[in-house]
């Protein structure tokens, strides 16, 4: 095996066989954009992809929800009262959270 690697290196297509090597080696260990960084790049973007999907999602229930909520007067203070706790003039809201300060939802 060690003699037909030798045999490459030191044949007639010597030229080829090592500028070949130096190349592959070049562009998989030692360019700026080597394995280890197109794999964080394909990673990041499936991130960035999964991310983008779940935004879409919350989207499409942002604009289903607020097409409920918008012809209905009473669902709209519903909405305005549970999730920015607005109140009318001289009315008290209390707010109970459990242990760790989080509002508790019904």
């Amino acid at each position: 095996m060690l003699d037909r690697v030798r045999s490459l290196f030191l044949g007639p297509n010597r030229f080829y066989y090592v500028s070949t090597s130096v190349l592959l080696v070049w562009m998989f260990v030692l360019d700026t954009n080597d394995l280890s960084v197109q794999y964080r790049l394909y990673t990041e973007l499936a991130d960035l992809k999964a991310e983008h999907e779940y935004y879409r999602h919350k989207l499409k229930e942002l604009k289903q929800e607020r097409a409920a909520v918008m012809g209905n007067p009473a669902l709209l203070e519903k909405y305005a009262r549970e999730k920015y706790y607005m109140k009318r003039p001289k009315e008290d809201v209390f707010v109970i959270v459990d242990q760790d300060n989080q509002p508790i939802e019904k």
